[in-house]
């Protein structure tokens, strides 16, 4: 086996087609991360007119200014953290990208029509992965209970007990919920 590999070696195709194969493949790895990287950034994702609208809400919000200095961008909250679910999330965000280039929701108007079915549809993620990337932060054991209001405490010590998870409770922490909502 060895020795077959050997000789197809000694072939000057095989050889260059083998090196820029490896080239290749690490430019590829290397590119494909450059650019999850880049669009995993608080500028790429509000880069769009339409996101000028939830920047406005997610900067009131305490996941923007805190007493503790500690900031969670769109993607810590939108964006799975590991493959592959994490290149799923950028394929399905081509959606995105066509939404905007056609201008569905280009208006404060538009992005309120819509807000409800947009709100779903990221609770409905939320809701199927437990709250996944809540929890990359905020996670029952590291919380200190005994600094929670009274309320807080019961509710996540229920939560706790009974396997729930952030969004069941969350919605419009960073985002204003729907007209119409009724939780």
């Amino acid at each position: 086996m060895v020795r077959k590999i050997w000789n197809w070696l000694k072939n000057p195709g095989a050889r260059w087609g083998l090196i820029i194969g490896v080239v290749g493949t690490f430019a590829g790895i290397v590119g494909f991360n450059v650019v999850v990287a880049h669009t995993n950034t608080l500028e790429f994702c509000t880069s769009c007119h339409s996101m000028t609208f939830p920047l406005a809400e997610y900067k009131k919000s305490f996941h923007y200014k805190n007493t503790v200095g500690v900031q969670a961008e769109c993607p810590d909250c939108h964006v799975p953290h590991t493959y592959p679910d994490l290149l799923i999330a950028k394929i399905m965000a081509a959606k995105d990208v066509y939404g905007e280039i056609i201008g569905r929701i280009a208006t404060p108007e538009l992005y309120e029509q819509h807000r409800m079915e947009m709100a779903q549809r990221v609770w409905a993620k939320m809701e199927a992965t437990e709250s996944r990337e809540c929890r990359t932060c905020h996670d029952f054991e590291d919380m200190l209970s005994d600094e929670q209001g009274r309320r807080a405490q019961r509710k996540h010590a229920e939560a706790r007990n009974e396997g729930g998870h952030c969004i069941q409770c969350h919605k419009g922490v960073v985002h204003e919920l729907p007209q119409g909502y009724e939780g």
